[in-house]
């Protein structure tokens, strides 16, 4: 089946014998051979050069198009683009496969040679969906999409329904994020092959387990960018990008560029059958078009999805509501946002510590009231760090248009060692804390390693060039000056090299941990269970208020039809008695009291004992502890 592709003007042919899916690239014929396309608007001359054949000239479309149908290329066979007899030939900027990385020769890819059993799966609707953030070099020892595939029954047991992979367009050097990627059509070699990749989403659905992909459009990587080489309008010098010249969305020739990103977002979706997008730093993607890349981008992404249930999120660290507000009430229709205002108000709770951008968050139960009642906590107010106001108004969007959580690659890295949560505060508050995020409302989010406390750190890394590796760590450094208590000579010192292999290697999970740490294990598979199973948490969207119980207390009610109402209460602070209790949020409902159905104290998490009720029925919350009590008959209405 023809991808849907409306970008494709009907004055450009696609030229004869070429049933294409995508506008440009390599892509096998139904009746054999190879078409190729590919867009070069400052060359008078294309040649391709395709291993074992003889070199042809493409031929020249309007708009800057070259595309040739050569019948004795197939799949398998690697090939390199020549521009107006340039000394050296180029890999093709839509490759979908770079064996040799991104300075070498581009591989034709047929994707129909995989067989899917997946024809039933439709995905896993926004509200009841619990995602696990993934980096695939370091998830397993050998860093491969074989290895992680094996582990993604125990990740289903464990409660998990969605898996979001970190970058994996081709990118240069030995390990990486990926956020330097420059094949944006080609899954890094480092990690397998093209099907390998197909058959860990495979796998993932037959599990009942979506996988989304971490992609990035507002830059394209230093070390082997060849899109200039085929036109410089690929980039634009009217914004200023953080991390290298902002993409070309809305300025002279934008048109084939706004094409090139519109068909990278369908493609991984349509050919490896992705449940959708995670869009990387949107507020680094400049557009003054009348129809937003982004708006377009998720038109996309749908159509390519035919039919299923295609997931949208985004990182925006501006707090721009209207990404995630539907096109008819002028937004672009993205599903959901990052929330970074729970996190940096859940890492003050937690460590205390206020440095930088965390400055602006008391981490205090207000914070964490609103953030389950109103997704960001900034919404317009200014913000002291950041010397201007932050955030759009959010009231109107729902819950389940928040992702939230506590760990992620930037923060746990951001830590300058690269250490966890776990390891930053107490084991009650954090047990506490992660029975908070994964029962609230919203898009709760794992970040891999955090079910079982684990003892790797996650640390900046990327294998450069010297030169490039240099720039790189000092720049690191230079982001991480920012928390004055990683700017001293002796942190610096101790800061890890991001070039140096045993950064990498440092970060890379060990799984038996989960094994050796049950207790962590068994709190957040119980969590998940609750989540899923329980009548009233399991119910979503779900109808909450909250408020404060003491300077480090609070409560979250969860109201049902039924009157079998559910209190979270989060005692990051001492024991809390709740007497006096003047708040009717904790009111038990009339006929009823309250009964204990969670505590994170169990000594099956590491816990020191549950909660206690005195004589009079009322509850001890022990210090650092979370509880969750049901509403149910009380003693004297079930008498006979």
């Amino acid at each position: 089946m023809t991808l849907p592709n409306p970008s494709i003007p009907e004055k450009h042919p696609i030229s004869t014998r070429g049933a294409r899916r995508l506008p440009i690239g390599a892509e096998p014929q139904p009746g054999g051979g190879v078409h190729f396309r590919v867009w070069a608007a400052r060359c008078r001359e294309v040649l391709v050069e395709i291993d074992g054949l003889e070199t042809t000239a493409l031929h020249a479309e309007p708009d800057g198009y070259f595309s040739l149908w050569s019948p004795l290329a197939r799949a398998g066979m690697r090939y390199r683009f020549r521009l107006d007899q340039a000394e050296a030939a180029l890999p093709d900027p839509a490759s979908r496969f770079q064996p040799e990385g991104p300075h070498g020769p581009s591989e034709i890819i047929d994707p129909g040679e995989i067989a899917w059993t997946d024809g039933a799966w439709r995905g896993v609707a926004r509200e009841h969906l619990v995602i696990y953030e993934m980096h695939i070099g370091t998830f397993t020892a050998e860093g491969s999409w074989g290895a992680a595939m094996g582990e993604l029954p125990a990740l289903a047991e464990l409660g998990i329904n969605c898996i979001e992979i970190m970058p994996v367009a081709e990118f240069p050097g030995r390990f990486g994020w990926g956020y330097d990627g420059v094949g944006l059509f080609a899954p890094t070699r480092l990690y397998g092959r093209p099907n390998d990749f197909r058959r860990f989403v495979d796998c993932a659905h037959d599990l009942d387990i979506a996988v989304i992909l971490d992609v990035v459009y507002n830059h394209v990587g230093p070390d082997g960018n060849y899109l200039k080489n085929f036109s410089p309008a690929y980039f634009s010098d009217h914004y200023d990008g953080v991390w290298g010249d902002a993409i070309n969305f809305d300025g002279p020739d934008s048109g084939p560029v706004r094409e090139f990103f519109i068909a990278n977002a369908g493609y991984w979706i349509d050919e490896y059958h992705l449940d959708g997008l995670r869009l990387d730093a949107t507020q680094e993607i400049f557009d003054r078009s009348e129809d937003h890349i982004l708006a377009a981008i998720v038109r996309q992404s749908r159509s390519a999805g035919r039919g299923r249930t295609i997931f949208i999120v985004g990182e925006n660290e501006t707090q721009e509501a209207r990404l995630a507000r539907a096109p008819d009430r002028g937004g672009y229709g993205l599903d959901a946002l990052w929330n970074d205002d729970f996190h940096h108000s859940a890492m003050v709770a937690l460590t205390g510590r206020r440095e930088a951008y965390y400055s602006g968050y008391h981490g205090r139960p207000r914070e964490f009231v609103a953030a389950a009642r109103h997704g960001f906590l900034y919404q317009g107010q200014r913000n002291q760090w950041e010397g201007k106001a932050r955030g759009t108004p959010t009231l109107d969007l729902p819950a389940e248009c928040f992702v939230v959580f506590v760990q992620n690659h930037d923060q746990i890295a951001n830590s300058g060692t690269g250490e966890r949560c776990h390891l930053l505060t107490s084991p009650g508050r954090f047990r506490a804390m992660t029975a908070y995020f994964l029962l609230m409302p919203g898009i709760p989010m794992l970040f891999q390693g955090q079910e079982f406390a684990a003892s790797s750190p996650f640390l900046f890394f990327a294998d450069h060039r010297s030169e490039l590796s240099r720039d790189v760590r000092e720049g690191r450094h230079s982001f991480l000056a920012q928390f004055p208590s990683l700017a001293t000579s002796e942190m610096r010192a101790k800061l890890p090299d991001p070039g140096d292999v045993d950064t990498f290697r440092r970060s890379v999970l060990d799984l038996g941990e989960r094994h050796r740490h049950t207790s962590t294990d068994s709190l957040h598979r119980d969590l998940l269970t609750l989540r899923r199973t329980d009548p009233v948490l399991g119910r979503r969207p779900c109808r909450v208020d909250g408020a404060e119980l003491a300077d480090e207390a609070w409560v979250l009610r969860f109201f049902s039809e039924g009157g079998t109402d559910r209190l979270l209460i989060v005692n990051l602070g001492r024991d809390l008695v709740l007497c006096p209790a003047p708040e009717p949020l904790i009111a038990p409902v009339e006929g009823q009291t309250w009964r204990l159905l969670w505590s994170s104290e169990a000594p099956l998490y590491g816990g020191s004992g549950g909660p206690v009720q005195d004589a009079d029925g009322e509850w001890v919350v022990p210090g650092q502890c979370a509880i969750v009590l049901a509403a149910a008959p009380s003693a004297a209405r079930a008498e006979p």
